[in-house]
């Protein structure tokens, strides 16, 4: 069994997961791990970093599939007992094309499925590999802000409390359940939105148990990491991955004995209040 720190990054074979990945292996004083679901593709993206010179690991995970979740966790416990670092990079985002059929109840369940659940389902796996003074970075999006909400009940209902990780569960759940009569384009401005405001609150709520957990100075964050030109925005984006990829490295690479905003949102490398009903959307 190795001794070495590790760091997993989700959804890493391109985009800002890549460019976290390509920083972490220059930063980190450890292992990293690039995963993706598609094997190849993965070790496509190996294969690049090293033509950088640049050495990391792949393993393949979707997040989406409890059993490469179940079977990724097992080989981390079994070659290093241990986790100091986990990206949760993994999300989708729909675009309107002319071409896809999918309807928007199949939108909204996979959305919030992937970018919300499959990411609870990968953090119930390996939180418990955590080690004292690890780092959690939930990759997020300006399209989380609270201003998002339309409905006056919800944002008081969303704002009046932390959440607990069951409660944000049961959030979504709502949500998903007045998508299926279409009351759901009343309430936010879309379903990515609303999987990111689940993202933001489930933070807090991770953090919260950490702050009680016997393991020192366990640090949860979510970010974004800007409008990067990536598939998820088209490459419409002005900020390129490396640029993306700059917060949530910070984060991940937090200081042991941290002493500053823990299970918070960060923007461009500062704590912002994600809850601010005043903050504007700006895209991601």
């Amino acid at each position: 069994m190795s001794s070495s720190r590790v760091a997993v990054v989700t959804g890493s074979n391109k985009g800002i997961g890549f460019s976290i990945v390509k920083s972490l292996a220059k930063n980190f004083d450890g292992v990293v791990y690039l995963t993706a679901r598609n094997e190849d593709l993965g070790l496509k993206a190996v294969k690049d970093l090293e033509n950088l010179g640049l050495s990391v690991q792949f393993h393949q995970l979707d997040i989406d599939d409890q059993e490469s979740i179940d079977k990724f966790a097992k080989y981390i416990k079994e070659k290093y007992n241990g986790l100091d670092i986990l990206v949760n990079n993994a999300a989708i985002a729909y675009h309107h094309r002319e071409n896809d059929q999918t309807s928007e109840i199949e939108r909204v369940e996979n959305t919030i499925r992937i970018n919300f659940t499959a990411t609870l389902n990968l953090c119930n796996a390996l939180f418990p590999l955590l080690r004292p003074h690890a780092r959690v970075v939930n990759v997020s999006s300006r399209a989380g802000f609270l201003s998002n909400i339309k409905d006056h009940k919800w944002i008081e209902r969303i704002s009046s409390k932390i959440f607990t990780i069951d409660e944000t569960v049961e959030l979504l759940k709502d949500f998903i359940q007045l998508s299926k009569t279409g009351q759901h384009v009343d309430l936010v401005s879309n379903c990515y939105a609303m999987s990111k405001i689940g993202i933001n609150l489930l933070t807090k709520a991770q953090q919260v148990l950490f702050d009680k957990d016997p393991r020192q100075d366990i640090v949860v964050s979510s970010c974004t990491p800007g409008y990067c030109a990536t598939d998820m925005t088209s490459y419409t984006g002005p900020l390129t991955p490396d640029q993306g990829a700059e917060t949530p490295v910070y984060l991940a690479l937090l200081h042991k004995n941290w002493n500053g905003p823990k299970g918070e949102f960060w923007a461009d490398k500062e704590y912002l209040d994600w809850k601010n009903i005043e903050n504007k959307q700006k895209n991601n």
